[in-house]
């Protein structure tokens, strides 16, 4: 499934012509807005989208149609950005949560679980088809009025064709999974249709329930037969796909999902199925959603997102989860869902795709290898055996890995009963599985961005994670791992590192100066920056900065330290007002402004950056220093 959170798309109505909405929500619970704020339901009376306005009251409170199109001005008081009441959403919720479990696998499970709670040992409730020879069955539908030029061989070829790279996808859906199983699942698909259906494509957006039947109906009509889908003899088709003609509709049954349908023909029930589509022409193939999707039907694995304002499973803040750093997180629309990003070692484990375990308790010299997808580097925690762990994986830009936003050493810690609607990382609340962060800002767990530069651990001489760097490799209960990390190569091929206690504990001062005597650009965003370039190993244990700026308005200035492995710290931001020259001595004694960099590799260029927001007042950066002790 795909979530959805403040992007502005187009909607279609029956009068009216198009519309943009701004849409928060998923396949089970979405919410529309107008550009300017109002929220919309869509009114079969008016066959458009209308003003919406709330029915009762409280945590029961429910949208109604105003009756007023999005032509007209808005009715008189009408306020911005309703909401409906909790307790309706987590019904609405909870019932299409049902949807995508079979029905004997739903008992004692709360109303309000998330898709992204994994509640059968990390993964979905539901058998998993995942290794084998699998053919699925993709029924390709158009609707009276939308058609699409895009042909069966098409379809064919983007999920089945080796060394498929039309329109810069990067393999087909086929290449995809074999890659990511390392041959174990060999996943194809018999595409049949189109077959044109009796209702609009309207209609079936705003009419739960009748999609699936009627493409399900069209396939019997024509003789498809459901029996030669059942690779594993259970009487269950494997795999059954819908696509429909022209661009993805964000709403009802045509938003992309994967739920469960039963019906038998000629002897085999349909089950677990999947909706995507498949675009206005050639053009708009891509292969991410499809592949996200079959992942929920396939292997049963959870989203690995935050489904955010929602309010699922207790938790309403928005985060990131494992951003783009997974086909089951954001990494599905990379390269506008051409390039999706690898399923990460985490998931590949859970159902078994990794035929060789590498313990990292067992300390010694390590070099990971990209795209060695069978092979998985693990440090388990002892008291929670195979529940909780640290998974060490190689994330360069290579292969399916190349859009994504970063490049290095991932390390993951994962809990197979966590969530990623959980983003505060505490004992009782955290990730399934978290990217420990190598700047260690938490742009993830805080929404930020999907992922940046500096979220994977680069080139290090020496300890990159330890129990006292910044982040710490602590279990979730805050107590000490053991887990440490050193020596960590460049990003590529193959990137090498040491796990286990490293020879730079004891504490070494690293010093260094400039003296630049630099002009600082005024009203320029991108100021002046100078660095100095610190040689040594171990992390941040103190650090103290010396810093002489002359200035005749001292409230002008934002300055800001950046440290090798981007990590910042904001020195001085436009306080002091009239006050002449800037003269900054720091340390990192807490409370201090310094804190956020205490635990941070030492080596590598220090960088200064200096911001002027005003004219005509100009300065001068005369000198700077730093003094580090460092130790692990």
């Amino acid at each position: 499934m795909s979530a959805i959170f403040g992007e502005t798309l187009t909607f279609t109505q029956h009068k009216g012509g198009d519309v943009q909405l701004v849409t928060f929500g998923d396949d089970k619970y979405a919410r529309y807005e107008t550009l300017d704020g109002y929220t919309v339901v869509y009114d079969p009376e008016y066959d458009g989208y209308c003003y919406a306005k709330p029915v009762g009251e409280g945590p029961r409170r429910r949208f109604g149609s105003t009756g007023v199109r999005l032509s007209d001005r808005p009715p008189e008081g009408l306020r911005r950005h309703l909401k409906e009441g909790s307790e309706y959403r987590r019904n609405v919720v909870g019932d299409r949560f049902a949807k995508m479990v079979p029905p004997e696998k739903r008992g004692g499970m709360p109303s309000d679980v998330g898709f992204t709670f994994g509640a059968n040992r990390g993964l979905l409730p539901g058998d998993r088809v995942s290794e084998g020879n699998v053919a699925g069955l993709t029924i390709l539908v158009t609707f009276p009025g939308t058609d699409s030029d895009v042909t069966p061989d098409d379809v064919i070829a983007m999920l089945n064709s080796p060394n498929y790279h039309a329109n810069g996808n990067r393999g087909s859906v086929n290449e995809f999974f074999k890659t990511m199983s390392t041959g174990r699942l060999d996943f194809t698909n018999e595409v049949v249709g189109p077959y044109r259906l009796p209702r609009s494509k309207l209609a079936y957006a705003n009419t739960e329930g009748l999609l699936v039947p009627d493409a399900i109906q069209a396939a019997v009509d024509d003789g498809v037969d459901f029996g030669r889908f059942d690779s594993q003899g259970r009487g269950i088709v494997d795999s059954l796909n819908i696509m429909y003609a022209g661009r993805t509709e964000y709403v009802g049954d045509l938003w992309p999902h994967n739920w469960v349908h039963r019906r038998v023909v000629d002897g085999t029930r349909t089950e677990l199925y999947t909706v995507t589509a498949m675009g206005r022409n050639a053009a708009d193939l891509s292969i991410g959603t499809y592949c996200h999707e079959s992942g929920h039907l396939l292997c049963r694995w959870p989203d690995l997102y935050d489904y955010g304002t929602i309010e699922r499973e207790g938790d309403d803040f928005t985060s990131a989860g494992l951003g783009n750093y997974c086909v089951m997180a954001a990494g599905d629309h990379l390269g506008r869902g051409r390039t999706p990003s690898a399923v990460c070692a985490y998931l590949r484990r859970l159902v078994d795709w990794c035929g060789e375990e590498v313990d990292l308790a067992a300390e010694g010299d390590f070099a990971v290898e990209h795209g060695a997808y069978d092979k998985v580097y693990v440090y388990d925690n002892p008291q929670r055996s195979n529940v909780e762990y640290f998974i060490v994986e190689n994330r360069s830009r290579r292969g399916f890995d190349s859009a994504l936003s970063a490049s290095g050493l991932a390390v993951y810690h994962c809990d197979i009963n966590g969530s990623n609607e959980f983003q505060q990382g505490t004992l009782l609340k955290h990730y399934q599985c978290a990217l420990v962060q190598a700047d260690g800002h938490l742009d993830l767990e805080t929404n930020r961005n999907q992922g940046d530069g500096s979220d994977l651990y680069g080139p290090s001489p020496g300890t990159a994670l330890s129990h006292s760097s910044r982040p710490a490799s602590l279990w979730w209960d805050g107590s000490e791992s053991g887990l440490t990390i050193s020596e960590i190569g460049e990003p590529g091929p193959v990137i090498t590192f040491h796990a286990g206690a490293h020879d730079d504990a004891a504490q070494a001062l690293i010093t260094g100066e400039s003296s630049p005597d630099a002009p600082i650009p005024q009203e320029d965003p991108g100021g002046l920056t100078d660095a100095i370039t610190l040689q040594g190993a171990g992390t941040v244990r103190e650090l103290k900065v010396v810093i002489d700026i002359e200035h005749p308005h001292i409230g002008d200035l934002r300055v800001v330290l950046l440290s090798p492995t981007g990590r910042r710290a904001v020195l001085h931001n436009r306080t002091g007002g009239a006050t002449k020259n800037l003269r900054l001595s720091l340390d990192s004694q807490p409370p201090s402004l310094l804190a956020s960099l205490v635990g941070t590799g030492v080596a590598g260029p220090w960088a200064l950056r200096i911001t002027d927001a005003a004219q005509p007042a100009a300065g001068t950066l005369r000198h700077w220093d730093l003094r580090v002790r460092t130790g692990s």
